[in-house]
């Protein structure tokens, strides 16, 4: 459903993705790879926000850089915040809905389906100036789907999201796949996507370095101890919980931040599955998670050194 040949995009002097050739068939795809590796650029050209500098793309068979055609097929949920903070989440989806040609008498009803489906009708009429980051997240999802597109491009979509929320826009993501869409999702943290798909397509200083399964380039680094750092409102009864998993090596807290656990884990694919459930049944506010980005650098320093 997407295609590049030999594309490559500069700027001036600066290379934004450099003679990448690949194919995204239908179904979950990953781009990942670190920040500045060059995924937004790549998700520009597919989108046709920009025009390749040499090579081609094409999208549902078709040149996408000012086509129309493929835009009316395509979805795209951006990184970068410029959400209208004075609209509601209701507004705001139901004015894309409307600029995406969806028909008046059939435009309500399709706003509050997706409304709900990405887990925000309790809070889209409330005007997104008040939203979390989480929230924005979910309604930035809602208006690149609202149009039912054969093609979704998502841009580091799960950054803001605690646990909870990013299994279940997981399951939005996945769920759109297995009706046959193209779903391409881009993320800088491997065991994000873990959950999402095994099909991956990894890139360093804008190039394409492996193509193919997650759980072989997962399987380079798993001999690697892993750092996952956590802010909780109770930090030391969260601790005891993830403890009680056999994988979990150690957990550290920091005498400056009470609410703030570090812990270690040699099975990180296995305590990102699990972790959900301990939020969930422990009634923990997760504040922010996130792992160091050293383990993805190691896989880049082995595909590159070999």
């Amino acid at each position: 459903m997407i295609s590049l040949v030999n594309a490559s995009r500069w700027y001036q002097q600066v290379i934004g993705i450099n003679d990448v050739t690949c194919t995204i068939p239908a179904g979950m795809t990953a781009l990942l790879g670190p920040n500045g590796a060059g995924k937004s650029t790549m998700l520009k050209l597919i989108t046709g926000q920009l025009r390749p500098t040499t090579g081609r793309i094409s999208v549902l068979g078709e040149a996408p850089f000012a086509n129309p055609n493929v835009y009316r097929k395509l979805g795209y949920c951006p990184e970068i915040e410029n959400n209208y903070d004075d609209m509601t989440g209701y507004e705001f989806v139901t004015l894309m809905g409307a600029m995406a040609g969806i028909p008046k008498s059939a435009l309500k009803d399709r706003v509050h389906a997706v409304v709900e489906q990405v887990g925000m009708t309790v809070n889209a009429g409330r005007k997104i100036g008040g939203y979390s980051k989480g929230m924005r997240q979910r309604i930035k999802v809602a208006q690149g789907i609202i149009h039912d597109p054969d093609v979704i491009v998502l841009d580091e979509p799960m950054n803001g999201l605690d646990p909870v929320g990013r299994r279940e826009l997981t399951k939005v993501f996945l769920d759109m796949a297995d009706a046959g869409k193209c779903v391409v999702v881009s993320s800088h943290i491997l065991y994000e996507v873990e959950a999402m798909t095994s099909n991956i397509l990894l890139m360093n200083r804008g190039r394409l370095m492996a193509q193919g399964n997650v759980y072989h380039i997962r399987s380079l680094i798993d001999s690697h101890p892993h750092r996952i750092t956590i802010t909780t409102n109770d930090a030391r009864r969260l601790a005891s919980k993830t403890l009680e998993l056999p994988y979990v090596l150690g957990v550290k807290f920091d005498n400056r931040d009470p609410r703030l656990m570090e812990l270690e884990t040699h099975s990180p694919h296995l305590f990102y599955s699990a972790f959900p459930d301990i939020v969930l049944e422990g009634g923990f506010e997760i504040d922010n998670y996130e792992s160091p980005d050293n383990n993805l650098e190691a896989v880049f320093r082995y595909l590159v050194n070999g």
